[in-house]
């Protein structure tokens, strides 16, 4: 797949990259993506949800009358569920919401989102930015010149670059990743995909994606 490399005027550089068919143009497959988003999104509970039983909550533990002969319901002690300030019945415990997914399904899962991607047309490969000092109107007037300021873009690097990091992480739509840290929801939830164009080459050389 071959995808033409922009500068930062929005303007075609002469200079292409092929991305790998086997990445890029591969079949994708709609429930790998599901049970990789599903993971991403559980990993993200924290899962510290707790309520108090009969046995947590304060109050005394006699009987509060005697079980026969008052004409009234049997009762045990204060702490019954059934009254205000009592324990909660089947409340929730503090637990994990983590799904185990194999490798090569994280693996597959990346590739199909990057293939939608592909077939939507939705991949800008950038040359690879400069900039001397952080200045968010700078990184925003390129993305302006690129067209796609007005979406939810994923910025992808193949190492970090503290000018450019500090210049996109105010903008709201943007994302800046690392090449070595994409993940499928990530992905999905971007409407363009933007490589610069070092990270576009790793790709291309190594046709290989890391979960």
């Amino acid at each position: 797949m071959q995808v033409e490399v922009l500068n930062t005027k929005g303007k075609k550089t002469g200079r292409t990259v092929e991305l790998p068919e086997d990445i890029f143009g591969a079949e994708p497959n709609n429930h790998v993506i599901y049970l990789a988003v599903k993971q991403y999104l559980a990993a993200q509970r924290q899962g510290t949800h707790k309520v108090k039983t009969r046995a947590e909550v304060q109050g005394a533990s006699k009987k509060l009358h005697r079980q026969k002969g008052t004409g009234g319901s049997r009762k045990g002690n204060i702490r019954n569920p059934l009254y205000k300030g009592g324990g909660t019945i089947f409340g929730p415990k503090p637990h994990k919401y983590d799904i185990k997914l194999n490798r090569k399904v994280k693996d597959l899962a990346k590739i199909s989102a990057l293939s939608y991607k592909a077939k939507e047309n939705a991949i800008v490969v950038v040359e690879d930015i400069a900039m001397e000092t952080p200045k968010t109107k700078s990184f925003v007037d390129i993305l302006g010149n690129l067209k796609i300021a007005d979406k939810k873009i994923m910025f992808v690097q193949p190492e970090y670059n503290d000018n450019v990091e500090l210049s996109l992480r105010n903008v709201p739509y943007v994302l800046g990743v690392l090449l070595s840290d994409i993940n499928t929801y990530d992905i999905v939830n971007s409407e363009v995909l933007v490589l610069t164009e070092s990270a576009a080459k790793i790709f291309a050389d190594d046709e290989t994606v890391e979960a």
